[in-house]
C-alpha cells in the first residue's frame, strides 16, 4: 500500500469515528426535541415552566453538529447527494474521473473558501465569549466552531476520496498497459 492510502486510510478512520459520534448526536436531538415538546405542552396544564431557551437552542446546536460533521463521512462512504444525475450510470473509469475533477475543480476550493471565510467570524466569536441574546440562551462560540471544524474534516475526506481515486484510475491505467501487452 503506498504511503498516501495510507493517509487516505488515517482520514477514513478519522471521519468514520467522528461520524458515528454524530450519528448519536441524533439520538440526543431527538429525545431533547421530545423534551421540549412535551415541556411546552406541560407548561399549558401546570404552573411550572419546564421549557427553555436554553434547551431549544441545544436542540439547534445538536442538529447543526450533526450536519456539519456527518458531512465528512457521508463523503467518505460516497453517499452525499449528486448533482451529476448520469454519475450512477457511468463506466467506473468515468465516474473516477468526474470525482477527481469535481474534488480539485469544486469540492477543495469550496472546502478552503469557508475555512477562510469563517475564520474571523469565529475567532471574533471567541474573543468576547459570545453569547445569545435569548434569555437563558447559551454560548454560541463554541457552536460557531464547528463551522471550520467541520470543513477542516471535509477539505481531509475531498483529499482522502482524490487520493483513492487517483489510486484507482492509476491502477486501471496499469492493468490497461498489462492487457494491452
Amino acid at each position: 500500500m503506498s504511503r498516501w492510502l495510507k493517509i487516505a486510510e488515517v482520514i477514513d478512520r478519522l471521519n468514520d469515528r467522528v461520524g458515528r459520534f454524530a450519528s448519536w448526536l441524533v439520538l440526543a436531538v431527538v429525545l431533547l426535541g421530545a423534551w421540549n415538546a412535551l415541556a411546552r405542552y406541560a407548561t399549558r396544564f401546570t404552573a411550572v415552566n419546564l421549557s427553555s431557551n436554553a434547551y431549544l437552542e441545544l436542540q439547534w446546536y445538536l442538529f447543526s453538529a450533526v450536519f456539519l460533521l456527518g458531512a465528512a463521512y457521508t463523503l467518505k462512504r460516497d453517499e452525499h447527494v449528486r448533482v451529476d444525475v448520469l454519475h450512477a450510470g457511468l463506466h467506473p473509469i468515468a465516474r473516477a474521473w468526474v470525482d477527481v475533477v469535481g474534488t480539485i475543480l469544486f469540492l477543495i476550493p469550496f472546502c478552503v473558501f469557508v475555512l477562510w471565510s469563517s475564520w474571523f467570524p469565529v475567532r471574533n466569536s471567541w474573543m468576547i465569549f459570545e453569547q445569545s441574546p435569548d434569555p437563558g440562551g447559551l454560548a454560541r462560540y463554541p457552536v460557531k466552531t464547528l463551522i471550520p471544524v467541520a470543513f477542516l474534516l471535509l477539505l481531509l475526506q475531498a483529499v482522502a476520496t482524490l487520493i483513492k481515486r487517483v489510486a484507482f484510475l492509476r491502477e486501471h491505467r496499469a492493468g490497461a498497459g498489462e492487457a494491452s501487452s
